[in-house]
């Protein structure tokens, strides 16, 4: 038997303790080389020579049920509506049901009545049973197979003790209610993976494909790059692609969470999981359905929870040591009281012995809360940021960024579109850019530059295009090259030239202002591009990269929430990239760089203010992105290379979701502290009281599902926050 992989979906799993188990006893079956669980896709993965039976008898044994399934699985199980309906799905849920209706006699007669009867703590027993079963075999498995002290062993010791000291109803009771709150745990964390799950269902499983005869629906999987597909308005795209006839408005909140449609027409890209608008649009497959952009943001939301926050890897080894100490605690706690001191070790009329408090804390000191307070705030999160298209790479990124400092910002493509557009036209005569003699040039270098491939020259197309000039003249002919620096043509038999200003300095006679207004262009960073016509100065075009939109709105809100230091760092020169700053407000500029000083222009950062972000397209900027604490890259739907490569990944093409992923970073941090500190002080707020005797050990257990059930909603809260998007703060920190 050779060496493979094999993946299998696991039910059953209702806190990250229990992938920490499966992990460790799978990985002691002889031939397993490397085990991997993810409590969020509920999957576990292995590598070894070992057959699947063998797997599925271990995962049993250590209490888990299990579907053999492998990676082309598209869609997970749903979660069921309603408790108990989840509770209904699993065998286990299901005895714990009954345990609840045979523990109630004894609730009702022995703890609320104070009324004893054999037949009553039967039926406390039979609960016990069908409540404990499970757990206990679940606790056994553990010592036996993992050599580990876990939660299910705590309650079992406590169950079993209470048991012989003759508290039936009590045994019942932490048995029925552990095992109750431990189904309460698997479906609200259910509750919260739903959000991921629902991701899958944004692009179509099937397409209308063309070219094969008449069209015909089919499996997006039988869909090959090159076919032709067809989206009828008002239907969800299917595929990536491009476009080959039809023009329309899509929608693509699904992918970058813009909710406002943007124009499509033939050429552009389109992506799987966008809604199609009014017209119907032939779309040229561009990548395999499992290759595609939506199935790359699932799979990375769904190995996201694998890079795990610093403050979940210190919860997961503290409740690893925690849970075997507890065990010591308890032991002592019954011990040395009667041994030194001559307290009772049984309960005496009403005074309650030792053992029972031992027994009590076992109870009390379920790490449950603690456990589950992590993991959902951190899958809420990143499922709802994945909503709105901010792809976090896993939960270490969240508390990276929650603790960014300062934020460093390439310009072009990142602050600015990195397309050149015309910003003024102005004529010898005339400059209020809209004129007759303004569109008039404008024509003339639009019929010059139609079949540039330029980008100076794609902007002036653009702008004539805008302008409805784009066929005012018909291409011009015997178009010829200036040596870099500029362009002539014949436009209906006149001789059309357009250059740069010392072309025109040299060569072609222009007004004083002209050229004052060519040199203060220049100053802020355009590039003016000067016209002629047969020899006679017509007028200036000037162009420039663009501030996007949502820049300035995005820096004012970051800097709102508390960052202070906003740096543009660019290769241009220094004139143009002040221009820039000032319009979308960084704090600082440091421009003329090369890609290794923009990386020691991070560093020296780190230096001065402490975690740094880094924002750029994930291509060009890769090393300064590297050298960042958090490297966060933008227009991820038209950079496969910028998801592999940013920790963070704004799918929409801009900044307009920045200040949302830095708040609901900063939010899910202060969410775990909160979820953290409260189990931790329900936890030491019962201690005292089991240790004075007055406390229960069923009221312990109560509690403690209680506060599971609290800090799991509060985490799931974080699934509910939105981007305001109207330059007030994005979302609340608390």
């Amino acid at each position: 038997m050779s060496a493979q992989s094999q993946t299998f979906l696991i039910t059953g799993m209702d806190c990250t303790s229990c992938a920490q188990t499966l992990e460790k006893g799978i990985g002691k079956v002889d031939g397993v080389v490397k085990c991997e669980v993810n409590f969020t896709t509920e999957k576990l993965t292995l590598t070894g020579d070992v057959s699947r039976e063998q797997i599925i008898t271990q995962i049993q044994q250590l209490g888990y049920d299990v579907k053999p399934t492998t990676e082309a699985v598209a869609m997970p199980p749903s979660t069921p509506s309603s408790f108990l309906q989840f509770m209904w799905q699993r065998s286990d849920t299901r005895l714990a049901l009954l345990g609840a209706l045979l523990i109630l006699p004894g609730l009702v007669f022995v703890e609320i009545g104070g009324w004893e009867a054999a037949w009553i703590h039967a039926l406390s027993g039979a609960a016990l049973i069908a409540a404990g079963g499970p757990v206990a075999r679940s606790a056994w498995a553990a010592v036996r197979i993992n050599r580990e002290i876990n939660i299910n062993v705590l309650m079992t010791v406590a169950a079993v003790g209470a048991v012989l000291i003759g508290a039936y109803t009590e045994a019942g009771m932490v048995m029925v209610l552990f095992a109750i709150g431990e189904a309460l745990e698997g479906y609200t964390a259910g509750r919260a993976r739903h959000a991921i799950r629902s991701l899958m269902t944004v692009a179509p499983q099937e397409a209308t494909r063309l070219g094969h005869g008449r069209p015909n629906r089919v499996p997006i999987g039988q869909l090959q790059v090159g076919d032709v597909i067809l989206v009828k308005p008002g239907e969800r795209i299917p595929m990536d692609g491009r476009i080959l006839k039809g023009t329309s408005a899509v929608n693509q909140a699904p992918i970058t969470g813009e909710s406002i449609p943007v124009g499509r027409q033939p050429g552009d890209p389109i992506f799987a999981g966008s809604i199609n608008g009014q017209g119907a649009l032939e779309i040229e497959v561009t990548h395999l359905a499992a290759d595609n952009t939506i199935s790359r943001i699932i799979h990375m939301v769904e190995e996201a929870q694998d890079k795990k926050a610093p403050a979940e890897r210190f919860v997961d080894q503290f409740a690893r040591y925690y849970t075997p100490a507890v065990m010591l605690l308890a032991l002592l706690v019954a011990v040395m009281p009667p041994l030194f001191f001559g307290q009772p070790f049984l309960s005496e009329g009403e005074t309650v012995g030792w053992l029972y408090r031992a027994l009590a804390l076992l109870v009390v000191a379920c790490p449950c809360a603690l456990v589950i307070s992590t993991p959902v705030a951190i899958i809420s999160a990143i499922s709802n940021a994945a909503r709105h298209g901010v792809l976090f790479k896993g939960g270490a990124f969240i508390e990276a960024l929650s603790g960014v400092q300062a934020m460093a910002f390439d310009k072009t493509g990142t602050l600015t579109r990195g397309q050149p557009a015309v910003v003024a036209v102005r004529t010898a005569t005339c400059d209020d850019n809209a004129c007759a003699d303004c569109q008039e040039l404008l024509a003339l270098a639009g019929a010059i530059e139609q079949h540039s491939e330029h980008p100076l020259a794609q902007a002036i197309v653009q702008e004539t295009a805008r302008r409805g000039l784009a066929h005012a003249y018909a291409a011009a002919s015997g178009v010829t090259a200036l040596t870099g620096q500029g362009v002539s043509g014949q436009v209906n038999g006149r001789t059309v030239t357009i250059g740069s200003h010392t072309y025109f300095e040299e060569n072609v006679p222009h007004t004083d202002q002209a050229c004052t207004r060519a040199r203060a262009d220049a100053n802020q960073g355009y590039t003016p591009m000067m016209v002629s016509v047969d020899g006679a100065y017509l007028g200036t075009i000037s162009v420039t990269d663009t501030v996007r939109p949502s820049s300035q709105q995005a820096i004012q809100q970051l800097q709102a929430a508390g960052i202070r230091h906003t740096i543009m760092l660019t290769g241009d020169n220094t004139a143009t990239a002040q221009a820039v700053a000032q319009e979308v407000g960084v704090t600082a500029v440091r421009a003329e760089l090369m890609p290794k000083d923009k990386v020691t222009a991070v560093r020296t950062l780190q230096q001065q203010f402490g975690n740094v972000a880094m924002v750029g397209d994930g291509i060009n900027d890769a090393p300064a992105l590297a050298a960042a604490d958090v490297g966060i890259a933008i227009g991820g739907v038209t950079s496969t290379q910028a998801m592999e490569t940013a920790d963070i990944t704004l799918m929409s093409d801009g900044l307009k979701m920045l200040p949302f992923a830095y708040q609901l970073s900063r939010a899910t941090l202060s969410n775990i502290r909160f979820n953290v500190a409260f189990a931790i002080g329900v936890k030491v707020f019962f201690l005292l009281l089991v240790l004075v005797g007055k406390s229960s050990m069923w009221l312990a257990v109560a509690a403690d599902m209680g506060t599971s059930l609290l800090v799991t909603l509060n985490g799931m809260r974080l699934l509910g926050k939105r981007p305001l998007g109207n330059g007030r703060e994005v979302m609340a920190v608390k």
